[in-house]
């Protein structure tokens, strides 16, 4: 059941990031194969300019087996992992780097200095995490969010969220992006608190007017299948047309998205948006060209 095809970065993702050049990354914890690979990918396509943050011994061997000369950029000599994290954050809030991406370092340690205070690299949103999937070169991609960040957001939150993927959104080329609200059912019960979650947040939207069309709840068939809603009566721009599934959990997001890489062969794009700089947290098991797409998405995510 697991899928043998190899995953490939999107050429309209690439396409609306090769509008911009030579943005300047800080690589958190640099030095390991598969991160430095995929920033070597980045430059190869124009995208970045890299600050190396980590073991500079390791970084200069990991380099030099890839045969890739990097005298040119900067390296910052820091072979204790959770010091590197400090240094990125404290770069960004200099607006030295524009884009923080993660190498070998746990997720929490450098959410955990993005998120202080101190560094003022929060923005007027709520942070969230963004997933762009694509299963071929060229496909239409899906957008899944929160997969990765907020873990069970209430209704105040899913409005951040939902404000976070409509400006993504717009930078892919999705004027007026179609979002599934999920739950486990088409039906607001009281039974299953999501269904509420996502009558409420479908009013809001309306109600702030949002630049989307914003509908829910709706369970997974019926958000990207119109044959589902068909039979199951639903009417609305949302249904079986969906851009953007926002999903009521981290569980369901990160679920989705792994049975994509793992059964279907997609590329996970995914960046955190919603503060001064883009995150790229990818997950040390993804392969180069995830991680490449994942860059790319972050420097589209860019003011």
């Amino acid at each position: 059941m697991l899928s043998n095809k190899e995953i490939i970065c999107p050429n309209n993702l690439l396409d609306v990031a090769h509008k911009k050049k030579g943005v300047k990354v800080a690589v958190v914890n640099a030095g390991k194969p598969l991160p430095m690979l995929s920033v070597q990918d980045a430059v190869n396509e124009n995208l970045i300019e890299p600050i190396f943050i980590g073991d500079e011994k390791e970084i200069l061997k990991c380099a030099e087996n890839l045969k890739w000369d990097i005298s040119k950029y900067e390296i910052i000599n820091e072979p204790i992992e959770n010091a590197t994290a400090k240094i990125a954050a404290k770069l960004a809030s200099e607006d030295k780097i524009k884009i923080i991406v993660k190498g070998h370092i746990h997720t929490d340690v450098l959410m955990k200095e993005v998120l202080k205070r101190e560094y003022n690299l929060l923005g007027k949103t709520r942070l969230s995490h963004i997933w762009h999937m694509t299963t071929e070169k060229d496909s239409k991609p899906l957008i899944i969010t929160d997969g990765a960040l907020n873990v069970l957001p209430n209704v105040k939150t899913k409005m951040h969220i939902l404000k976070n993927v409509i400006n993504f959104s717009n930078r892919i080329g999705i004027s007026r992006p179609k979002i599934a609200v999920l739950s486990a059912t088409e039906e607001v019960l009281d039974s299953v608190p999501s269904s509420l979650d996502a009558a409420e947040l479908t009013k809001l939207a309306k109600k702030e007017n949002l630049d989307a069309d914003v509908f829910g709840p709706l369970a997974f068939d019926n958000s990207i299948s119109k044959k589902s809603a068909g039979i199951k009566g639903i009417k609305n721009e949302v249904a079986g047309k969906a851009d953007v599934l926002l999903v009521p959990s981290v569980e369901t997001g990160n679920g989705l998205v792994k049975m994509m890489i793992y059964f279907m062969g997609a590329c996970a794009a995914g960046v955190v948006v919603g503060g001064k700089v883009p995150v790229v947290i990818t997950s040390r098991s993804d392969e180069a060209q995830a991680r490449l797409a994942s860059i790319a998405a972050a420097v589209v995510a860019l003011d």
